[in-house]
């Protein structure tokens, strides 16, 4: 199996490990193949859209979700390290309002699937980070959200000392008691 799956506290998130063969000239993994993930993960998902973004150290990117058209991705770096959060907004699970964080980076090659029904974010804890995202759905604008990344009923424990970096549709996101969530 190209993938040791790894569950978080959130179940319906997870860590993929990629199997990597590695020596004294570099390494090789498959990064994604549509067979393996579905024998491994158990998911059945069609992926139609890949977005590759650069930040520097204390961007924050999200928390994102589209209310409407939701995308479940399936995300990556490949060059830094980012802290990485999924929050679920499915109103009617147990873990409404909960988060997980993983750390995803570039040597340590993990990906993070975070299903439809999730707001997603991260912060750049290198100097820079590359992240890849492949999704489910289409980026709508008119359909995007932002989750406030400092809301104290989420209370998602950042590993940032210095204030973030934002961009505008984040520092004027809503917290959690005035978001639109999923049913």
């Amino acid at each position: 199996m190209p993938y040791t799956v790894i569950t978080t506290s959130l179940p319906e998130v997870l860590i993929l490990e990629p199997k990597v063969f590695g020596d004294d000239r570099g390494f090789f993994f498959e990064s994604f193949n549509q067979r393996d993930f579905e024998q491994a993960t158990g998911l059945r998902e069609i992926f139609v859209q890949d977005n590759h973004s650069k930040s520097v150290k204390n961007v924050l990117r999200g928390l994102h979700y589209q209310i409407q058209c939701p995308q479940g991705k399936l995300v990556r770096v490949v060059q830094g390290t980012v802290f990485d959060v999924a929050v679920d907004l499915r109103r009617s699970s147990n873990n409404f309002g909960q988060w997980v964080g993983v750390e995803l980076s570039a040597d340590n090659k993990r990906q993070l699937w975070l299903p439809k029904g999730f707001a997603h974010g991260f912060v750049v804890i290198s100097d820079s980070a590359e992240f890849l995202y492949k999704t489910t759905d289409y980026w709508y604008p008119e359909h995007e959200r932002s989750l406030l990344w400092n809301d104290k009923q989420v209370d998602i424990a950042w590993p940032i000392v210095d204030p973030p970096i934002l961009a505008d549709k984040d520092k004027n996101a809503v917290p959690l008691s005035k978001a639109e969530y999923f049913s």
